[in-house]
């Protein structure tokens, strides 16, 4: 088949490169249709229980993930100069396209009562610049006689001061965004400048923002890295410019197309497929390697330019098929997890690498048969002494220090084995964040000052219409504050019990000792001033139904991590049925902190299962090449070992276990067994040649793969290499954790499975191999006719 693929291609060049040519056009023309995603990333899928809980909770109050917290901490703020700048800073915010709400301070509003028409009114404690000191200082006493804002705007030392911005959710959802937080950063480095103050922002939708943007600078920067990493690690080895540039024209267009590609199917890009282009040049430049190693070895060996070009095709192109689609289905085992953003990464990265084999089986050997013949320095580097040395050396550890490869194997495991037991676990929203980095600080300021920016609701259905306002449903909400201010990772939460009490207070003309609820002596008093509040229904519809069946408590939560998230559940749970009997009550825990720690869990679970799929199916594919159960196991055991040891690594260097450090392993697994198939491939083949002299077709594959298999493995280590240069400990484990694994897989593959050929019994190696295969990988002998490929060489060499 091959050699036929082999005959087409090169008989009908200029059809092949005009039909790439098409193709990489239209992939140009959907490429302008891939856009940023700027909604949260779905990860638990829509049958989830927890998933269903927060949809329903949105549908009822809308989404509360759409605030944006500043503070500001200075023993100033009370000051004339200060608290204008405040107050003049919350109106610039007000103007800000996209901005539908602002509170603080310097807007608030209290709460009166009308006596002539027995109502409340709401008054704006400030409605124009303070003119005075003393007017400052009346505007003080009453805000900080509001227990309603204490812990909500103010924090108890009154030093710390909050400003809430409730976004527009259809702003936020799209690349509006972009210039919303680009205003919102001007005025916030605007009014440091002019005060002096340092404000700390942070919640939710800020740190998305952020980080997001961040991110999408850092993939332009990926790109050009790993294309400058790989095209200079190219040049030293091929030291052809030409090799070099062809090499990059080949994954440039991979990455068009990939880009192309998210287009086309309308996905849109997550952080995840972000990823995708630089992936694509670090994937795609190992599959040139070989291809043109090969060239090189055939031209060398016999002079003929197009024979070694047709043969480089008959001969690699099976090996060069299976090592990408193990690589593809490493990617495409995140498709059969029920994560939306892990489902679109392995569409995507599994459909770009069989693309990437395509074009680079198609480009490479086209583009060379039009170039001029290599000349002696293009062959060098397969003479390259150090490099015979180094895999001579290798061969000398295998033939005569088997022992010692097992035993230094084995004290590897074991310190592996030890260094897994040490890994923790983890799940937090800045994990990824460094510590040094101004959200992270921002973050810890909040849970240090007010306990926490992450949304917590608590949802409450009274199973009964108007029961979320009756007295004993009131009282049971206002125990339920009391319980979760005594945990000190929530902040004060904030309920229509609030608002009653707040109602009361202003009944006693502002007394702060009367913030409390009402009792039933009161109530006849209260009740006409309650009835004409129930007409608001804007103030109402916040924290109740439209039937006030359900009701809401809200609380903001510090960045706890999953393992403790859940710890204060199981803690919570209980105390909550006590006060509202669950025959009587439904009580649900949701919110966007809830949703996140359970999709962290979710996602990390669904991960091992990734990694679990991708090990089965792989041992499938080695069974089809090889047809033998004990060559299954001898080709899996150089590709694990490199997976337990980084696993060992990152416990002895407390690199925590969560979803962006899990998915190295999936990706790892499908690249490293690339180097045992291309072994493997050259190994039965050697035997043939040999009459089935394991030793000698041992060290014979050795020396034919072993360069091309260093080669790849350096490229690979050097192209995730530049993943760590990125300021998210998510993308630097990536990098650094593939690096490594890769690298250990390279010498596990030179030593471990060699090793374990010469040493296993000669009947079981040889009768796996004597068996023909359900898929062939290389047939030597299969040749190509010249004549029919009806390519003529000029003088020149040049076809």
């Amino acid at each position: 088949m091959w050699a036929k693929l082999a005959t087409l291609l090169l008989r009908n060049r200029l059809v092949m490169l005009i039909c790439v040519a098409v193709i990489t056009a239209i992939m140009g023309y959907y490429a302008q249709f891939a856009r940023m995603s700027y909604q949260m990333a779905q990860v638990l899928p829509k049958t989830d229980s927890t998933f269903q809980a927060f949809a329903q909770f949105q549908q009822t109050f809308g989404k509360e993930g759409s605030v944006v917290v500043l503070a500001i901490n200075t023993p100033d703020f009370w000051t004339l100069e200060q608290f204008n700048k405040w107050y003049q800073f919350t109106k610039a915010i007000e103007t800000i396209e996209g901005v539908d709400n602002v509170i603080s301070l310097a807007n608030a509003y209290n709460l009166t009562k009308e006596d002539s028409v027995k109502k409340f009114r709401l008054e704006p404690i400030v409605s124009t610049p303070a003119t005075s000191q003393q007017q400052v200082d009346s505007i003080k006493h009453i805000a900080l006689n509001l227990p309603f804002y204490k812990g909500f705007l103010y924090a108890d030392s009154s030093l710390a001061t909050i400003m809430a911005i409730t976004l527009n959710e259809k702003v936020f959802g799209s690349s509006e965004r972009v210039e919303l937080f680009s205003n919102l950063q001007k005025q916030i480095q605007q009014f440091e400048k002019q005060s002096g103050i340092e404000i700390h922002a942070s919640g939710l939708p800020y740190i998305r923002a952020v980080t997001s943007n961040k991110i999408s600078k850092e993939i332009k920067l990926f790109c050009l890295l790993a294309a400058l990493v790989t095209a200079v690690v190219l040049l030293l080895f091929f030291r052809s410019f030409k090799a070099m540039l062809f090499s990059m024209v080949v994954v440039g267009i991979g990455v068009l197309w990939g880009v192309g590609f998210i287009g086309l199917i309308g996905y849109e890009i997550t952080i995840l497929l972000g990823l995708v282009p630089p992936l694509i040049i670090v994937i795609g430049i190992p599959n040139c390697v070989y291809l043109i190693n090969k060239y090189h070895q055939e031209f060398k060996a016999h002079g003929n330019k197009i024979k070694a070009l047709a043969r480089v095709i008959s001969k690699v192109g099976t090996a060069l098929f299976m090592t990408n689609a193990t690589t593809a289905l490493g990617f495409a085992t995140f498709i059969f997890t029920d994560s939306k953003i892990l489902f679109e990464f392995g569409v995507v990265a599994s459909s770009c690498v069989m693309m990437l084999f395509i074009l680079s089986l198609v480009l490479i050997p086209l583009i060379f048969s039009y170039l001029p013949r290599p000349e002696i320095r293009h062959t060098k580097h397969l003479d390259r002494k150090w490099m015979f040395k180094a895999v001579e050396s290798l061969i000398h550890l295998i033939s005569k220090k088997r022992r010692w490869v097992y035993v230094s194997a084995l004290l590897v495991f074991a310190l592996s084995i030890y260094g897994i037991t040490r890994i923790k676990t983890t799940g937090r929203v800045a994990d990824d964040v460094p510590h040094k980095d101004k959200v992270y600080t921002d973050l810890k300021f909040f849970e240090n000052t007010f306990n926490g920016v992450l949304p917590l609701e608590i949802i409450i259905d009274t199973k009964k219409k108007n029961g979320a306002l009756q007295l004993p449903t009131l009282k049971r909400i206002d125990e339920l504050e009391k319980l979760l201010e005594e945990y000190p990772e929530l902040s004060k939460p904030i309920s229509v019990v609030d608002g009653v009490k707040f109602a009361k207070q202003a009944f006693y003309n502002g007394n702060p000792n009367k913030y409390q609820l009402f009792n039933n002596n009161e109530k006849s008093f209260l009740a006409p001033y309650l009835k004409a509040a129930k007409g608001n229904q804007d103030q109402l519809k916040a924290f109740l139904d439209s039937t006030k069946q359900i009701t809401r408590v809200s609380v903001r939560m510090a960045d706890v991590g999953t393992s403790k998230m859940d710890l204060l559940v199981q803690d919570l749970k209980p105390k909550i049925d006590s006060i509202f009997e669950p025959d009587k009550y439904h009580v649900q825990l949701t919110g966007s902190s809830v949703v996140f720690f359970k999709g962290t869990t979710y996602l990390v679970k669904n991960l091992f299962i990734s990694i679990l799929i991708a090990i089965v199916l792989i041992a499938c594919i080695m069974a089809l090449l090889f047809n033998s159960f004990k060559m299954v196991l001898i080709s899996l055991v150089p590709n694990l070992l490199p997976l337990i040891t980084t696993a060992g690594l990152m416990g002895y260097f407390n690199i925590p276990l969560k979803p962006s450090t899990l998915l190295i392993f999936s990706i790892a697994f499908g690249i490293s067994i690339d180097d045992t198939i291309h072994y493997l491939a050259k190994y039965r083949q050697e035997l043939k040649h040999h009459n089935w002299n394991i030793k000698e077709a041992t060290i014979v594959a050795m020396r034919e793969t072993g360069v091309s298999m260093i080669y790849t493995s350096i490229i690979l280590f050097f192209g995730f290499g530049v993943f760590t240069a990125s300021d998210f400990g998510g993308t630097q484990a990536l990098g650094l954790l593939v690096s490594l694994t890769l690298l250990f897989a390279m010498f596990s593959n030179l030593i471990i499975l060699p090793s374990l050929l010469l040493s296993l019994d000669r009947a079981v190696i040889t009768k796996s191999f004597k068996s023909e295969p359900l898929l062939q990988i290389i047939d030597e002998e299969e040749d190509i006719e010249l004549d029919e490929l009806e390519i003529k060489e000029l003088e020149n060499g040049n076809p």
